[in-house]
C-alpha cells in the first residue's frame, strides 16, 4: 500500500513539473501579447444595404482616427461569397501589445471627432448590426512578426 501511494505521489509531482516546465520554457499568450505586437482582426457586419456607408466611413475618416491612437492599420477586406460580400467587411490592425490595445480603443472611443463621425453616419439610422474581435499574437514562423 505504501509503494502504491509512493508511486502516485511520484507520478503527480513528476506531471506537476512537467508542467511547470513547458510553462516556463514556452511563450505563454499572456506573456506574447504583454511583451510583442499583438493583431487584432475585426469582421463588421453593416445593417441591410449600410456597406457602402460603412466602408466610407472607413476610407474617409476611422482609419485615420485609428492611426491618431496609435493603431497601424494592416489590411482590409471584403468576403468573395456573396452573401457575405453584400454586408461584410474584415480587417487587422496591428498594436504594440494587447495593453497598448486597450488603451488605443479606449481613447478612441472618448475622442471628439470619433463622436461626430460616428453621429454623421448613423444620421439616417445604424448603418453597423455587429462586430466580432480576436486578438491574435504571431507565431515564430509567421511572416508578420
Amino acid at each position: 500500500m505504501k509503494t502504491t501511494m509512493f508511486k502516485r505521489m511520484i507520478n503527480t509531482l513528476a506531471s506537476a513539473s512537467f508542467v511547470v516546465l513547458a510553462v516556463l520554457l514556452a511563450p505563454g499568450q499572456a506573456q506574447a501579447q504583454d511583451n510583442g505586437p499583438v493583431y487584432e482582426l475585426r469582421t463588421y457586419t453593416a445593417t441591410p444595404g449600410n456597406l457602402d456607408k460603412l466602408l466610407a466611413r472607413f476610407r474617409d475618416h476611422t482609419m485615420a482616427l485609428f492611426e491618431k491612437h496609435g493603431m497601424t492599420n494592416i489590411g482590409y477586406w471584403l468576403p468573395t461569397d456573396p452573401e457575405e460580400a453584400q454586408d461584410t467587411l474584415i480587417y487587422l490592425l496591428k498594436h504594440d501589445s494587447q495593453e497598448a490595445a486597450n488603451a488605443s480603443w479606449r481613447a478612441f472611443g472618448t475622442d471628439p471627432a470619433w463622436a461626430v463621425v460616428n453621429e454623421e453616419s448613423n444620421r439616417d439610422g445604424a448603418i453597423l448590426q455587429g462586430v466580432e474581435r480576436k486578438y491574435l499574437t504571431a507565431t515564430d514562423f509567421s511572416q508578420m512578426q
